[in-house]
């Protein structure tokens, strides 16, 4: 899977974030001196492609005020998980739910949910929804607490922030619309 420098361009100029106004790709067009329609169809080309998986919002859930966040973690049948994990996945307490293998005598559980909330009580209401679900094929279950978030960050293909002042102002431009010298 390759890109070209207007796509890397591209992803540099929103890999932290779109720009905060009403109309952020025609700001992203501006700031890479292309149209609209272009930065348009090559993030859908780049999703079509899988290069972008997705285009989406990254809340910070502490700044929200959910900060009693837990990965509710689940010990499921495994003929059972792959009808049961998209009905998990559904409710609107679980922010995100996965299957991860398990790990022979240590790790017993294979269904993953996070439940975000304003209080342990309030988990513990959604992680009880989650239970009901699962109901007899759910042997076992924990609920492991976030205490500080360590990463929020989507993609970076380089270490440099586009939003801020670049020592190269051309750098974040596709290599073919720089200024010549």
């Amino acid at each position: 899977m390759s890109i070209d420098s207007t796509d890397r361009a591209i992803i540099e100029a929103t890999q932290c974030g779109l720009p905060l106004t009403p109309q952020p790709y025609h700001a992203i067009a501006l700031r890479l001196e292309l149209t609209i329609e272009e930065v348009m169809a090559r993030l859908q080309a780049m999703q079509e492609r899988g290069v972008i998986r997705r285009i989406g919002a990254v809340p910070n859930h502490y700044k929200l005020g959910y900060s009693a966040n837990g990965m509710s973690v689940w010990d499921v049948d495994d003929e059972r998980i792959g009808d049961l994990g998209p009905k998990i996945g559904a409710l609107d307490c679980v922010s995100h739910c996965y299957r991860r293998p398990r790990i022979e005598g240590r790790w017993r559980f294979n269904l993953f949910a996070m439940v975000h909330g304003r209080t342990k009580d309030e988990v513990a209401r959604g992680v009880a929804r989650i239970a009901d679900v699962l109901g007899p094929f759910a042997y076992a279950h924990d609920v492991l607490f976030s205490r500080r978030i360590l990463k929020k960050t989507g993609l970076r293909l380089s270490g440099r922030d586009p939003r801020s002042s670049p020592s190269d102002p051309d750098a974040s431009r596709p290599a073919s619309r720089r200024p010549t010298t």
